[in-house]
C-alpha cells in the first residue's frame, strides 16, 4: 500500500516513535502545534472515521487509550486534547485515520 502512515508503521519511512503495541503506532508530529503533539495510528489501514466500520470500533478505542497512556507518561493529565480530523475540509491531509494528541500548554476553545 502506498499510504504514508502505513509506510511509517512498517518502518519504511523513519519516524520518532513514541509507542507501539500490536494494534497502534504512535510518533511525534513533524509539524507540532503544541509541546506534545503525537499522532496515534491504527496499524490497520482505515482511511478515516467516516470510512470506519462497526468492526473498527475496538481499534478506534485503542487509539484513544494509547493517547491516554502517552498523556500520563508525558505528565499532561491536567489537560490534553485528542482530535480526529475527518475529510479534507477538517485539515486531514493523510488519509489513514489518526488521532492527534495535543498538550503541554493551555488549550483554548474553540479550536481552529
Amino acid at each position: 500500500m502506498d499510504c504514508l502512515f502505513c509506510k511509517i508503521v512498517r518502518g519504511e519511512i523513519p519516524s520518532k516513535k513514541i509507542y507501539e503495541d500490536e494494534h497502534t503506532y504512535a510518533f511525534e508530529d513533524i509539524d507540532p502545534k503544541a509541546p506534545t503533539h503525537v499522532l496515534i495510528v491504527p496499524k490497520k489501514h482505515i482511511v478515516g472515521l467516516k470510512e470506519a466500520s462497526p468492526e473498527d470500533a475496538e481499534i478506534i478505542g485503542r487509539c484513544h487509550l494509547t493517547a491516554a497512556h502517552i498523556g500520563k507518561q508525558r505528565g499532561i493529565e491536567n489537560g490534553y486534547r485528542t482530535v480526529l480530523n475527518v475529510g479534507p475540509d477538517s485539515g486531514q491531509s493523510v488519509f489513514h485515520m489518526h488521532v492527534h494528541l495535543l498538550g503541554g500548554r493551555k488549550l483554548t476553545w474553540p479550536p481552529g
